[in-house]
C-alpha cells in the first residue's frame, strides 16, 4: 500500500521538479556524507505516509551517481511494515542538494534538501511546493532545539507548521 499510494502521488507531481517559494537548496552538499540510515521525526500528511510510525529512509550509492531510496514505515492497522524503493538523481550538480526521486518509471518528484547542520545530523527536506515537508534525523528523537529551528525554517518559508505531524518512533505493532 504504501509503495501503491507513494506511485500515485509522484506520478501527480510529474514534472512538478522545482523549488517551492522561499526554499533554497544546501550548498554545499556532500551526497557521501548524507549517506546511510535517516529517522522521520516530522512531516507535514500526504496519503501515502498516513498511519505511518516509526518511518526511516535509507540512501545508498546507486549507479552511475544516483542514490537508491528505500522508505519504510509501520502500518499499526495491518501490522506490518510498508516499503518503497527508488532512485534520486541531482538536478543541479553533485554539490546542491536539489534532487529528484522517483519511485515509478519516468515520474520523478522533487527532493529538496534546504536545511543541513555541519555535522550531516538534521536535514529540512521539501517536496516541489508547501505541500510536502519533513524534518530527518540521525537519531529517532533528536533535542528540542532541533524541533525549533525546524519549525522556524519551516514557518519563515511560509510552510503549514501547524500541520506537521510529529512521528512516533520507537515501539510498535510491527515487528
Amino acid at each position: 500500500m504504501f509503495r501503491t499510494c507513494l506511485i500515485a502521488a509522484l506520478a501527480i507531481t510529474a514534472g512538478c521538479v522545482r523549488l517551492p517559494t522561499g526554499v533554497e537548496p544546501v550548498s554545499p552538499f556532500e551526497a557521501e556524507r548524507y549517506l546511510g540510515t535517516w529517522y522521520e521525526v516530522a512531516r507535514l500528511d500526504h496519503s501515502f505516509e498516513r498511519g505511518l510510525s516509526q518511518v526511516t529512509a535509507e540512501y545508498s550509492s546507486g549507479e552511475d551517481g544516483t542514490i537508491t531510496v528505500i522508505n519504510r514505515g509501520c502500518n499499526a492497522e495491518k501490522a506490518e511494515w510498508d516499503q518503497a524503493e527508488g532512485t534520486a538523481r541531482f538536478v543541479e550538480g553533485t554539490d546542491t542538494g536539489f534532487l529528484k526521486v522517483s519511485f515509478f518509471g519516468p515520474f520523478y518528484g522533487t527532493y529538496a534538501v534546504f536545511g543541513l547542520d555541519e555535522d550531516y545530523q538534521h536535514a529540512f527536506v521539501s517536496g516541489p511546493n508547501h505541500d510536502y515537508l519533513w524534518l530527518l534525523a540521525r537519531e529517532p528523537n533528536p533535542g528540542e532545539e532541533v524541533k525549533q529551528a525546524f519549525v522556524d525554517a519551516a514557518s519563515k518559508r511560509g510552510f503549514p507548521v501547524d500541520e506537521l505531524i510529529w512521528v512516533e518512533q520507537g515501539n510498535s505493532a510491527c515487528q
